[in-house]
């Protein structure tokens, strides 16, 4: 970008920004200058933005040098309105009287007109007040003062470069830092101020000064580097996108290193080492080709070192050595005590306000997941039993307090070091998965059992208190739980009811003296919660099958049928009801459903009575309507029995023989007859049609 085309560069110069807020912040800017450019009537080409660590940048290019002139007409009140309304609408434009006003005439009487006309103004004015008013109104999470200052920033702020066609624009300001045409390269490397002329000098002047300013390529430098040192060693690095974000937002100049760990070390578990080195030094875990661990670590400097980084190396592995002496610290004695035997320790711990200890969490979990073996094929009851009951035990380990992330993972290791089995151990360590869509979903059955009763006591607990999702917030990931609950369900291929699972976890709650809110019955009420917190999964389940390419109508058009809480055969009955009406017959049978039940419910309003399906009289049927009434008979039988061996492809198959016998009732067959008796017989025929096709879902819930 050049000076040929007018362009605006802005650059916010300030203390370290925290690499959380870097690519929002950045988002901001761009969407809240660019919104008062338009509201402006200034046009541009094109806009991008940057962020490093100390600097905002953004620039616009295209821009005119004026605003282009302003005429606007402005409709006042009639000719002759009172003097109110005449002064109201003067006042609105800021004019002193009707001289300044046009009449017109209207077609029924004459109006005053305003004509507005407004010269348009220096770009490079209007810029600097819809910067100044986008820079007091930044809407940073989290913002400070400094000094007597009044205007909040994230971070203390030390220049404001600001150009607009190659000139400085004036007036620009946070608190006392006021605009300029220079910024500063590097804080280490190239501290001192220079000056710039547009987009592509600040650019390369920048690049000169030790600074890369896109982050994409300043992610690209650490991710080859990296690399190219793991090689170079026979190593490779853990794939780890996130940290690799995180990373980038806290250089402007990366320089790749690598250490060693200590070996007194290796024996740290190597979730534990990985953890310790990524959480609080932002290092890189490198693995053998065995994928095993590796005594290495990676990291990223902010500069280039006159030694090739060996000081700085040094430094990290020193820091890294201290920060891995407390890990092993917190191995050795947590070792000291069983895991068994940590566990009344959560007495300690609240679950929630209204729903007790985690103690008492994990009292009922383990009950739940005993249940719960008799839906789960080779899941072991006592075994199930033990791994819930010790599911919770780390999280009063010193190496969970120092590493959350941990929990779980650490109980498997600390299980196994008290004689557990594999199966038990790993259970501990995979109960909170699947943590999203993406996470994997175990599928060992005690590991499966234990997950399942943890989320489905939690689920019930909150629905018992009152405390669901409620739009965009959802404080305790309750959605988050249920998709869990749904993908080990499906995933494994689980056949169980989740109502009766909801009752059994709700009689563990009325057995700890839980209290359930109610005005009536508390069966009932209790029965209305199950049936509530049914729905949710059914919107989570359309969710996760709406991820599938599966359209939301055809789950409803299940779960309308009432009660059916058996994921797997929800799904099955989906698929089938989907290759259904895929196909022509189908297609052609739902508008033959949507017709018959149209005319019955017209002509039910119309004569005030119902038309049931068991009314209908076969006995003087004929021709097309008797071929009708014998499918919907054989039909019927054929669909039940197919759907009760769940053999739901079959029952859709048995309906979609019935079209030829529908197609050509509705072409030779007139319903609405002279005769009332004969008309009302047709009409309870086609209620049977629509309660023979109801069998296999209800058709009324499709869309389209």
């Amino acid at each position: 970008m050049g000076v040929t085309v007018p362009e605006l560069l802005l650059e916010i110069l300030s203390e370290e920004v925290p690499a959380r807020m870097q690519k929002r912040a950045s988002e901001d800017l761009k969407r809240l200058v660019t919104d008062g450019l338009k509201k402006a009537r200034l046009e541009f080409t094109e806009t991008d933005v940057f962020a490093t660590p100390r600097r905002l940048t953004l620039v616009v290019d295209g821009l005119p040098h004026r605003q282009p002139d302003l005429r606007e007409e402005r409709k006042g009140p009639k000719v002759g309105a009172p003097d109110k309304a005449i002064e109201g609408f003067l006042r609105s434009l800021g004019l002193d009287s009707l001289d300044q006003c046009q009449k017109r005439d209207a077609g029924k009487g004459e109006i005053w007109y305003a004509v507005i006309e407004k010269a348009g103004a220096d770009t490079k004015d209007v810029v600097a007040e819809i910067l100044n008013e986008v820079l007091t109104k930044f809407p940073w999470p989290k913002s400070m003062r400094w000094g007597a200052e009044a205007l909040r920033w994230v971070r203390p702020v030390q220049n404001i470069l600001s150009l607009f066609d190659g000139a400085v624009v004036d007036g620009v300001r946070i608190n006392d830092v006021v605009s300029t045409g220079s910024t500063a390269g590097h804080r280490f490397v190239a501290p001192n101020d220079f000056n710039v002329t547009d987009f592509a000098d600040y650019k390369v002047k920048l690049a000169d000064a030790n600074v890369i300013l896109a982050p994409d390529d300043r992610r690209s430098t650490i991710e080859a580097g990296l690399d190219a040192l793991a090689k170079a060693e026979g190593l490779s690095i853990k794939n780890d996108s996130a940290l690799l974000d995180e990373v980038t937002g806290l250089v402007e100049w990366p320089v790749v290193l690598l250490g060693d760990i200590d070996a007194a070390f290796m024996d740290l578990p190597s979730e534990a080492l990985t953890s310790s080195m990524r959480a609080h030094q932002k290092y890189f875990s490198l693995s053998n080709p065995d994928g095993s661990l590796a005594p290495r670590f990676g990291f990223v400097a902010n500069m280039a070192a006159a030694d090739s980084g060996e000081a700085i190396i040094a430094g990290n592995e020193r820091v890294l050595r201290a920060r891995l002496a407390d890990a092993k610290f917190f191995w050795d004695q947590d070792r000291k005590m069983r895991l068994a035997d940590r566990a009344p320790a959560l007495e300690s711990i609240t679950f929630h306000a209204k729903l007790g200890t985690l103690a008492a969490k994990v009292q009922r979990v383990a009950a739940l997941a005993a249940d719960l073996t008799n839906n789960i094929p080779g899941a072991d009851r006592d075994a199930s039993r033990s791994a819930a009951l010790l599911c919770k035990a780390d999280l009063v380990t010193g190496m969970v307090g120092e590493f959350p992330d941990l929990q779980g993972v650490m109980g498997r290791y600390y299980a196994l070091a008290d004689g557990e089995t594999d199966a038990v151990s790993n259970a501990i360590a995979e109960h909170y998965s699947p943590l999203g869509p993406n996470d994997l979903c175990p599928t060992a059955p005690i590991s499966v059992t234990v997950a399942l009763a943890d989320k489905i006591d939690t689920l019930v607990g909150f629905w018992l208190i009152g405390e669901k999702p409620t739009g965009s917030k959802d404080p305790y990931a309750l959605r988050r739980a249920a998709l869990g609950v749904i993908r080990l369900i499906l995933e494994n291929r689980l056949r169980f009811n989740l109502l009766s699972a909801f009752a059994v976890a709700m009689r563990l709650y009325q057995e700890e003296n839980f209290a359930l809110e109610h005005s009536g019955n508390a069966a009932d009420a209790a029965r209305e919660i199950a049936l509530d917190l049914l729905a949710f999964f059914v919107d989570r389940l359309k969710v996760h099958m709406r991820e599938e390419g599966v359209r939301h109508d055809l789950i409803s058009a299940i779960f309308a049928l009432g009660d059916e809480d058996d994921l797997v055969r929800v799904v099955a009955r989906v698929e089938a009801l989907r290759e259904f009406l895929s196909s022509d017959d189908g297609e052609n049978l739902l508008v033959a459903y949507r017709r018959a039940a149209n005319i019955v419910r017209i002509e039910e309003k119309k004569d005030g009575v119902a038309f049931p399906a068991d009314r209908y009289n076969p006995s003087e049927a004929a021709g097309d309507e008797a071929a009708l009434w014998d499918g919907l008979a054989d039909t019927r039988d054929g669909v039940g029995s197919l759907l009760e061996n769940e053999d739901f492809a079959g029952a859709m198959a048995a309906m979609a023989r019935l079209r030829p016998a529908v197609d050509q009732f509705f072409d030779n067959v007139t319903v609405n007859a002279d005769d009332t008796e004969l008309r009302r017989n047709r009409l309870c025929l086609l209620a049977n049609l629509t309660s023979v096709m109801s069998q296999g879902a209800d058709f009324s819930q499709i869309e389209g």
